[in-house]
């Protein structure tokens, strides 16, 4: 069984709780713009709980969320920041803290509907070009469609660091386990290792899905590496939201979430644990006490 890594927990959430400015549409670039001491506040919560990696506040560095004009004027140089935030917090640790660059959804959360390769490929080409001098590993997060992980593994084809694909999960729970497109984990998977991708597979993450719907993607990511004999991370960082409909519209509203607590997140992190995940972390509204616990039970781990 691979070494247990310890990922940092959500940053939307947490810049809100802690008190940053905050508000739809800007979301987590909300506190680039006007208070970034806030991103490094979030980043050092998450090194003082125990995280091992920390995540890029570049999430909402994306027309989406800055509209175009803001984007076209800042939000290269944003994401930039973000990046020189999060590395300068990571080398002030007492223990090592690896920087893990995000190249997010270009058209929304669990929107595959509204995805465009073309487009997306020149924002996410801007991302990763903004952050990558600072950065240790990449992490391609959210991903709701086989066609936004090909373009997601485009833009790191040329890049010499480790890169972990996460997708997010349809938030019903079936016997196979699904993306917010509708394609199975297992087809994805399947794509990703016949060749339709243009550099090793690093990682295989899902990320801000219920806790409730990982198991089975797990259990389905297994059983199709055990077919092509590899055994990339598998990593874990689901969100305590309340499930979300297939017809949610992103930015029209805060998607509501529900109290989970460190104990109960920690329940199934074990599970994921015995089941292969290697890299356990939290996604929206997992707070740094989640990620203590985590830490705490990784300490009591033989």
């Amino acid at each position: 069984m691979k070494k247990l890594t310890i990922l940092d927990g959500g940053m939307g959430r947490e810049l809100k709780r802690i008190g940053a400015p905050f508000s739809q549409p800007l979301w987590s670039a909300q506190a680039l713009l006007e208070a970034p001491h806030y991103v490094t506040q979030a980043h050092q919560g998450y090194i003082d709980a125990g995280a091992e990696i920390i995540t890029v506040n570049s999430y909402a560095c994306v027309p989406f969320h800055l509209g175009e004009t803001l984007y076209q004027q800042q939000g290269s140089a944003l994401a930039t920041q973000a990046a020189m935030i999060a590395k300068d917090v990571a080398k002030g640790a007492k223990h090592e803290v690896l920087v893990a660059g995000s190249l997010p959804p270009a058209f929304g959360s669990y929107r595959p509907d509204l995805f465009e390769s073309e487009g997306a490929f020149d924002i996410l080409s801007t991302l990763f070009n903004a952050q990558d001098e600072h950065v240790d590993i990449w992490l391609a997060e959210t991903i709701s469609s086989i066609e936004e992980a090909q373009v997601m593994s485009n833009v790191l084809k040329h890049s010499t660091k480790p890169c972990h694909y996460a997708f997010t999960l349809s938030d019903e729970i079936e016997q196979v386990a699904r993306l917010r497109s509708g394609e199975s984990v297992t087809e994805a998977i399947n794509i990703i290792l016949n060749g339709s991708f243009n550099k090793d597979i690093d990682g295989i993450f899902f990320n801000c899905s219920i806790p409730e719907v990982i198991e089975q993607a797990i259990a389905d990511t297994n059983q199709a590496l055990s077919v092509h004999n590899i055994q990339p991370n598998i990593g874990v960082f689901a969100n305590s939201f309340t499930p979300i409909a297939s017809d949610y519209k992103a930015n029209e509203g805060v998607q509501a979430y529900r109290e989970l607590s460190p104990e109960a997140y920690l329940e199934f992190a074990k599970k994921w644990y015995e089941l292969g995940a290697n890299i356990i972390g939290g996604c929206c509204g997992i707070r740094p006490d989640h990620i203590q616990a985590l830490v705490q039970w990784k300490d009591g781990l033989k």
